[in-house]
């Protein structure tokens, strides 16, 4: 591994009782299923775990229930981003205080900020004292941190890495090549991260480690090693999962698959809410190929 943030983090999926509210047995046993499947650490309350719809209490309770269940075995990434810098603040001063070893922090969404404003944003975060993994996705935020912008962000000694989620591989190499040392690129995207690592990058923030945490672990400490032949053979063989996990919008596939595999519930918040037909036939026909 080439650093303390390598490797691969699984973006947990919140679960909920059929009421809405927070179903913390479900949540105890999604984590025990991801320390058991060993991975590098968990990112709990991210965009796969519904991250608009929870309150700050929940958020506190989640990233608590994470550090007790994670122990010493993997850490835990809470998700602490907000595009209202104050708020944003108080969830990692929160993620702190749980015992959180890092936090993920994303753009601010829909206000578009400068790039002046998004360092800003950052620098004021990363003051809190916790480890920061920036969180660069255009798609659903709006605004794409340029890599200037993000070596500026990364002079902070409380900035560690970034979750690059752009889909844009020039960027991603254009970030390695021009980072800091020790400072982590790990893949937004499933399907990108053999790539990314190819190129230098440290590892993947997973959606698809939900449901086979065991498998994108293996695929990901392949590649660190360099044994790319036994990466690919893992990434072959996982190609179609991490299409038909995004058959609909994040999260609902992969917590109706969740369900299936008696992790959770599929209970979502509105706006997220449940697979149409053909989409759960697509999640159905998935889990049956990979005898799950």
């Amino acid at each position: 591994m080439k650093n303390t943030y390598a490797g691969t983090w699984t973006a947990i999926i919140t679960p909920f009782k059929k009421d809405g509210s927070l179903d913390e047995e479900a949540l105890r046993k999604i984590l025990k299923y991801q320390v058991e499947g060993g991975v590098t650490g968990v990112v709990p309350v991210g965009t796969t775990g519904e991250s608009p719809t929870t309150t700050m209490e929940e958020d506190m309770r989640i990233f608590e229930i994470a550090k007790e269940e994670a122990g010493d075995d993997i850490m835990v990434m809470a998700g602490t981003g907000s595009n209202a810098t104050r708020d944003a603040v108080k969830y990692t001063e929160n993620a702190k205080k749980a015992g959180a070893d890092c936090c993920l922090v994303v753009t601010p969404y829909y206000n578009k900020p400068s790039p002046k404003g998004i360092k800003l944003h950052f620098e004021a975060v990363a003051n809190v004292g916790l480890p920061v993994i920036v969180y660069n996705i255009k798609g659903r935020t709006g605004v794409n941190i340029e890599t200037d912008t993000l070596m500026e962000i990364a002079a902070h000694p409380n900035v560690v890495g970034v979750k690059e989620a752009s889909g844009n591989m020039d960027q991603m190499k254009e970030v390695i090549a021009k980072r800091p040392e020790n400072f982590t690129v790990l893949s937004g995207d499933d399907s990108l991260s053999l790539e990314l690592i190819k190129n230098g990058g440290d590892g993947v923030v997973s959606v698809s480690s939900n449901i086979v945490p065991d498998k994108v672990s293996e695929m990901i400490e392949y590649a660190l090693m360099g044994n790319m032949d036994e990466a690919e053979k893992i990434e072959n063989h996982l190609a179609q999962m991490f299409k038909d996990m995004f058959v609909e919008t994040n999260p609902i596939p992969v917590k109706y698959a969740a369900s299936l595999i008696g992790l959770c519930e599929a209970n979502y918040r509105l706006p997220m809410c449940p697979l149409t037909e053909e989409g759960a036939k697509v999640i159905e026909k998935m889990l049956k190929d990979y005898n799950l």
